[in-house]
């Protein structure tokens, strides 16, 4: 996958972090029950996120799939 892509979809998942209240991604991840590690990594574009997990993601934002890609690629 583009690394451009990959960090163009973390700086997303950030803004959607911070839009949520939280300041840190490990506070995030805990209250939501994710890998601590693993969302470290999808928000800093390390990591290819799965379809399974972005869904997860995104559903904890109320955010559609349309929604979140508008404006990234």
């Amino acid at each position: 996958m583009n690394e451009n892509l990959l960090n163009q979809i973390g700086d997303k998942l950030r803004e959607l972090r911070i839009k949520s209240g939280y300041t840190s991604y490990e506070s995030f991840a805990f209250d939501n029950d994710l890998p601590r590690v693993q969302y470290w990594r999808l928000e800093k574009g390390k990591t290819n996120p799965t379809v399974k997990t972005l869904e997860k993601l995104l559903k904890i934002h109320n955010i559609s799939f349309r929604d979140f890609f508008e404006g990234i690629g």
